[in-house]
């Protein structure tokens, strides 16, 4: 974010709505993997409720914000489309988070208001998703030297 400006309530924003969602998917009951599996295994569906009233309420605050300002208000930042490939890596993303959902009962926003309503086994899960990101992000560092060596050498 060169050349743009936070605006000082940027972070406390963010924590309060990480809190606000924190405790949505708590009154929910969205915060207890036995709701996630029941829905995982056709059984419930109130989960495919709240994430339809989440995707009604963003797109309509998306629509609005991006048609009535031409600026994000809290960073300044020209509202722009981020478009990411869809390679390999997207795929293997997928299936990994899709397959850590399916056996946890539980994803990572969840995992976090669980452990606040005191299910304090899912804090195996978290340290599960802490070890993932670390490994991915060591693997992608490596990959990434591995490939500026090999360009290096190419044009030497």
């Amino acid at each position: 974010m060169s050349g743009t400006h936070r605006s000082p309530l940027f972070m406390p924003i963010i924590y309060v709505g990480g809190l606000i969602f924190g405790f949505g998917l708590a009154i929910s009951g969205m915060a207890r993997p036995e709701v996630v599996l029941d829905f995982l295994q056709f059984e419930d569906f109130g989960l495919l409720f709240v994430m339809g009233g989440a995707a009604i309420v963003t797109g309509i605050t998306f629509a609005v914000a991006t048609g009535y300002l031409d600026r994000a208000p809290l960073t300044a930042s020209e509202y722009t489309r981020r478009v990411k490939e869809f390679d390999r890596n997207v795929v293997v993303g997928g299936a990994i988070f899709g397959v850590g959902w399916g056996l946890s009962g539980i994803c990572p926003g969840a995992a976090y208001a669980s452990v606040g309503i005191g299910n304090y086994p899912i804090l195996w899960a978290v340290v599960g998703m802490f070890i993932g990101a670390y490994a991915q992000g060591y693997w992608r560092a490596l990959r990434s030297s591995t490939t500026d060596d090999v360009t290096e050498t190419a044009s030497s």
